[in-house]
């Protein structure tokens, strides 16, 4: 496939003569950085999106520059969604349902980065509990909305590199906790959700896909103390070789590219079941550092399948 995008893409770019009317799509996160960058393009184009923010002040008040939806047409607006409560999931899932109004695409955006130790409303590690289970969960209970030749797009990341899941202990109740041990977890966990969903689905016309949107400067890190901040700088600067770039940031635009290209550019059966960055299918590594790529555990399809099972038994139903 011709990679005609690259690191520097905008969503712009990547959507020009993109017709998205008629098309309703699912963002999740709709309230800050690429939830909203997101939610803007694919409205620019025509789309009709239901954007899924825990604070809904918060979220009105960053998406005010998006003209709201008004019936059919495209649109924003707006649902209710904390993915650290499997209350409030199951609750917008049915009110999604409930409304039987079927999703072209779904992506799941939200997410936490690098957070002190704690737990969800459910008791779960709070990375893992808000990146991957609340996720799993809301797609899953929707997933009948999605059209035929619909698609699931996994907002991953880099950090991936940092950590496999660890089944017997997803937890940290044996295991020594670190913020970015647990981010790479939850990481991972999104790639194989959507290696296992995709091979669960794509008989029925439904793909997905996992995005590393790279390093963008957004509300992600507001958790990352300067003792945080320090150790990652540390640990790239060590996985730095002499003709690697460097730490090279992206603009939010540029970082939302990638899940657009993803899910409304390109082929289906290109990124159906991979992972993707800078509008390119990412080659599996196993050098990880700022070069880029994937680690062979976040595409192993034995790990996704176990990865589901546990999932389905943290969240106490079956798919």
């Amino acid at each position: 496939m011709p990679q005609q995008f690259g690191f520097e893409s905008t969503t712009d770019q990547v959507m020009e003569g993109v017709d998205l009317s008629g098309q309703r799509i699912l963002v999740t996160g709709a309230s800050a950085g690429l939830g909203v960058e997101t939610a803007r393009v694919l409205v620019a184009h025509g789309a009709r999106v239901v954007g899924a923010a825990r604070d809904l002040n918060k979220a009105r008040a960053a998406t005010q520059g998006i003209p709201a939806n008004s019936g059919d047409g495209p649109g924003l607006e707006l649902v209710e969604l904390d993915l650290a409560s499997l209350a409030s999931v199951r609750a917008c899932a049915d009110g999604l349902v409930a409304a039987g109004k079927p999703f072209d695409v779904i992506i799941a955006n939200a997410g936490i980065m690098a957070c002190p130790k704690g737990t969800t409303a459910d008791g779960f590690e709070t990375q893992f509990g808000t990146n991957h289970l609340g996720h799993f969960l809301l797609v899953n209970r929707i997933a009948n909305l999605l059209k035929p030749g619909g698609r699931l797009v996994n907002l991953s990341s880099g950090g991936h590199f940092y950590s496999d899941v660890n089944l017997d202990d997803p937890n940290f109740e044996h295991t020594d906790y670190s913020e970015f041990g647990a981010y790479g977890r939850s990481k991972t966990a999104n790639i194989l959700f959507a290696v296992e969903f995709d091979r669960r689905h794509k008989a029925a016309g439904l793909r997905a896909t996992a995005v590393h949107p790279g390093a963008i400067h957004t509300e992600l890190g507001r958790y990352m103390t300067p003792e945080v901040l320090k150790g990652l700088m540390d640990a790239i600067a060590a996985s730095k070789t002499d003709d690697s770039p460097g730490m090279r940031f992206k603009t939010v635009p540029q970082g939302a590219a990638t899940t657009v290209w993803a899910g409304f550019v390109a082929p289906a059966d290109a990124v159906g079941g991979r992972y993707c960055e800078d509008c390119h299918v990412a080659e599996i590594t196993a050098v990880p550092g700022l070069g880029g790529g994937v680690c062979a555990y976040a595409l192993d399809p034995d790990n996704a399948k176990a990865l589901w099972a546990k999932s389905e038994e943290m969240v106490g139903e079956r798919f």
